[in-house]
């Protein structure tokens, strides 16, 4: 389905520009509920961009130029034949720019009252109050923007997610199973999980390139389900880049891209919390998972984590095998082998 009720499906071709460096590429770009998706002549996906932040670099001119809000660098060219594809994306364009404030002396007045409110609650109540109204009124789609331009500098550092078709394919399949949501794997990530605001877990390769069975690489992202409900990530990107950039994504709904590197880097090389010891049983009990191969893969030993094999909710008890071997091989496959 797509973001547009009059297309059931929409498709076009583009030339594709990863770096101001890299040749253009031929690409079918795909419109969708919430993403344009970019894949090359073999439906191998390229390129996620959130139609929330998409731009447009030479407004009505032919071809059509865009790139992601931010990263101007990275281009989608559409030809002017593509005129269905170019209408679709700027009528939600237009759809979203109509949902922001819109200039004028009521919305200065609007944003001066909120200054003021914002002052007294920071002076009166504690920054604790600020987060929670900042995480109110930020809506799920800032909240996705702002997962995908961590996943990016992620990436700089762990590599481009991986993209191989029928890879991608084994995992959407046990996110489903899992009910996990968005999931991506990246291939030289420091912590083997983590996971970012707009619903994203991440995995390094090595979580489903090492062991032999899925339920490690399902105990991971089970544990991130974990913590992502104990604590909303949003949450702690606040906590971690401050006070002034909670305020200015309260008041422009940004954040500045060096406090977005901050954060990045913080979810790298930091140890992650533990995780509360029953809601994590509880979530592979839900899930009919055992808990044990996840433990052993954290530590061999068991020493430390001997609350999760002699709490195996799954404990003499048989399962159904978490997917295929055939989906497991694919799924392990995703980075190339």
């Amino acid at each position: 389905m797509t973001a547009l009720r009059e297309y059931a499906r929409l498709e076009a071709t583009g030339l594709w520009r990863a770096s101001p460096d890299a040749q253009r590429r031929e690409v079918i770009v795909s419109l969708g509920d919430a993403t344009l998706t970019l894949t090359d002549m073999k439906d191998q996906p390229l390129a996620h961009w959130s139609i929330a932040a998409v731009e447009r670099a030479n407004p009505e001119e032919v071809p059509a130029l865009y790139h992601p809000d931010g990263d101007p660098g990275e281009t989608l060219e559409l030809p002017e034949n593509e005129t269905e594809m170019v209408a679709g994306i700027e009528k939600l364009r237009r759809r979203i720019h109509k949902s922001r404030p819109k200039p004028g002396r009521l919305r200065w007045l609007g944003v001066l009252v909120s200054v003021v409110v914002v002052l007294a609650l920071a002076l009166f109540w504690l920054p604790g109050a600020m987060q929670d109204h900042t995480l109110r009124v930020v809506p799920q789609v800032k909240r996705a923007a702002i997962g995908a331009e961590l996943l990016k500098r992620i990436e700089r550092v762990s590599g481009t997610r991986c993209t191989d078709a029928s890879g991608l394919a084994a995992l959407g399949l046990l996110s489903k199973r899992l009910g996990a949501g968005k999931l991506a794997i990246l291939p030289e990530m420091p912590q083997h999980s983590l996971h970012l605001p707009g619903g994203v877990i991440v995995l390094d390769r090595d979580v489903v390139e090492d062991w032999e069975e899925p339920d490690v690489a399902a105990g991971y992202i089970l544990t991130e389900m974990t913590r992502r409900a104990a604590k909303d990530p949003l949450r702690d990107l606040l906590e971690v880049v401050g006070i002034r950039e909670n305020f200015r994504l309260l008041t422009t709904g940004d954040v500045a891209p060096a406090a977005l590197a901050t954060y990045a880097e913080h979810l790298t090389t930091t140890p992650p919390d533990a995780p509360d010891v029953a809601a994590q049983l509880a979530r592979f009990g839900a899930a009919e998972l055992r808990s044990t191969p996840y433990a052993y893969a954290r530590d061999i030993t068991g020493e430390t984590v001997l609350h999760l094999i002699e709490g195996d909710p799954m404990n003499g008890k048989l399962t159904e095998p978490l997917m295929s071997d055939a989906n497991w091989l694919r799924l392990q496959n995703i980075c190339g082998g």
